[in-house]
């Protein structure tokens, strides 16, 4: 059954005028899931993204020869080679960036000293420097500009041996590509305004242990940033091997962790007697990946030029094979990524990495060998794959620095045995006037929400659909459509007056 127009929100007694279709047998309640509609504003962006400026991008930090993070205490390398040059030309390439807005950007430089590592497989053998740069977009509204989303990628390099400082580690793809995403997007958003903050950073030290962003994270979680969201770019060169026909350029894998890292014992016992194991933040924020994606990359987010407040077509052609694989696991087997120093600190974070590696271009030392090419070379990069996962990464940005704050103490009341659901939950500070709540939910097997329906402005609300049945969510909407990641209700057994879904 579909929900149509003749359907009542009672609440507190009080009968408000609503819409609902009958569409689902099974639950009888809510309408399916819809694509969000897209933003001009944020689709002028993606159009502002350049495979060329991605090109002159790696090709300069390939230029740098060897950008192993240890080069940092060398004192003979040749001028303009090492890490330390290219944390300057990336500090240059952000300042020039802000610049351009009118100096709307905040960049910000930090050195630190990582002390050695112990052990038999120690990447880091005496006191070595490593520079983290990153720049902060605030936001515009007064109420929201504490919201944080941020991109990243590592600017470090390395061949076979994690120690050798000195012979060339080109990095193109791993990960001058990454770096290449946070800069492209820093230079089309910073065009633009949002109510929220983004933060653009490349960070160094991935390769010697995550150092660099693990810097980073704590940095973060010390300082009281409000990081919703961080979106680490690993590996996105969509790799280009003669022969190879299986890689999947129209394809971008997205990781996310199902069990927080920082849960604590109580918490995953929580976590599976919910069966909320696949509801992390972060498995959240993929999902929003998903939508982005099928509002600015599926041809099935088309809309009539004349619909109100959605683009003509043909805006949203730009790349429409392009797509984001959500694959529900932390990284890759035996390997690691920046995105999990953030996840350790609490902060949902996901990777970005193309769809097939090319284990001959990483960690490897330039050779030829029984005439096979090894070594990270720019000849097996994509620069227009790169450019879409930039523009996926701009649009999953932009969406959430536009879109509300996500809701704050969601609960699923448990006082009762029945067969309803009773949702609670607060607005997120810095609530938009006219943005609404929208309840969504999903059968227990499903990856990503399939039903919704939308609660007005109430923070309180009863359906009759079994809470042991399906997962629920609780997300903001603003007027433009933009929204925030589904939160998880908690089970509480304390009840508030409610508005009920008939």
């Amino acid at each position: 059954m579909t929900i149509g127009r003749s359907f009542f929100h009672r609440v507190s007694s009080v009968f408000v005028a609503g819409s609902l279709l009958l569409a689902a047998p099974l639950y009888g309640q809510g309408t399916s899931v819809q694509t969000a509609p897209a933003d001009p504003a944020i689709a002028a962006a993606l159009r502002d993204v350049s495979a060329a400026q991605v090109q002159a991008t790696i090709e300069k930090l390939v230029s740098f020869k060897n950008r192993s993070t240890l080069s940092s205490m060398d004192t003979d390398l040749p001028p303009n080679t090492g890490v330390s040059a290219a944390a300057d030309w990336i500090e240059s390439q952000f300042k020039e960036i802000s610049r351009e807005c009118g100096g709307c950007l905040e960049v910000k430089r930090d050195d630190f000293v990582e002390p050695p590592q112990t052990g038999p497989s120690s990447r880091i053998l005496k006191p070595t420097k490593i520079t983290n740069i990153y720049a902060i977009l605030r936001g515009t509204d007064p109420a929201q500009v504490a919201r944080m989303v941020l991109v990243t990628g590592h600017y470090d390099s390395r061949n076979s041996d994690t120690l050798n400082t000195h012979d060339p580690a080109p990095g193109a793809n791993d990960d001058a590509s990454g770096v290449a995403v946070s800069l492209e997007c820093a230079r089309v958003l910073s065009k633009h305004k949002f109510p929220a903050s983004i933060v653009f950073a490349a960070v160094a030290g991935e390769e010697q242990g995550l150092n660099g962003s693990a810097h980073l994270a704590k940095l973060a979680k010390s300082e009281g940033w409000q990081l919703e969201a961080v979106l680490n770019n690993d590996i996105v060169g969509g790799d280009t091997t003669p022969g190879d026909t299986l890689q999947d350029k129209a394809a971008v894998r997205v990781f996310s962790e199902g069990i927080p890292s920082n849960a604590t014992p109580q918490q995953i016992n929580l976590i599976r007697s919910e069966g909320a194991e696949s509801d992390s933040s972060a498995r959240e924020l993929a999902r929003v990946v998903a939508d982005v994606g099928a509002t600015y990359f599926s041809p099935s987010a088309e809309r009539p030029a004349s619909t109100p407040g959605r683009l003509r077509s043909q805006h949203l052609r730009l790349v429409p094979a392009f797509h984001p694989v959500l694959i529900f696991r932390r990284d890759r087997f035996l390997r690691g990524g920046d995105h999990i120093s953030f996840s350790q600190e609490g902060f949902a974070a996901v990777r970005f990495t193309e769809w097939r590696e090319n284990f001959n271009h990483q960690h490897q030392n330039v050779r030829v060998e029984d005439g096979v090419q090894y070594g990270d070379l720019l000849q097996f990069v994509d620069f227009n794959y790169v450019a879409n996962v930039a523009r996926l990464n701009a649009a999953t940005l932009a969406t959430l620095a536009a879109a509300p704050g996500e809701p704050r103490n969601v609960h699923i009341i448990t006082a009762a045995l029945d067969n309803n659901t009773e949702l609670t939950w607060e607005p997120p500070a810095g609530m938009p006037a006219n943005a609404t709540y929208e309840i969504v939910w999903r059968d227990t097997t499903a990856s990503n929400w399939t039903m919704s329906v939308s609660a007005g402005a109430v923070t309180t609300i009863k359906v009759p659909i079994s809470k042991d049945n399906v997962i629920f969510g609780v997300r903001t909407v603003d007027e433009a459509g933009h929204r925030s990641p589904a939160v998880l209700p908690s089970p509480a057994r304390n009840k508030a007056p409610s508005t009920v879904v008939k």
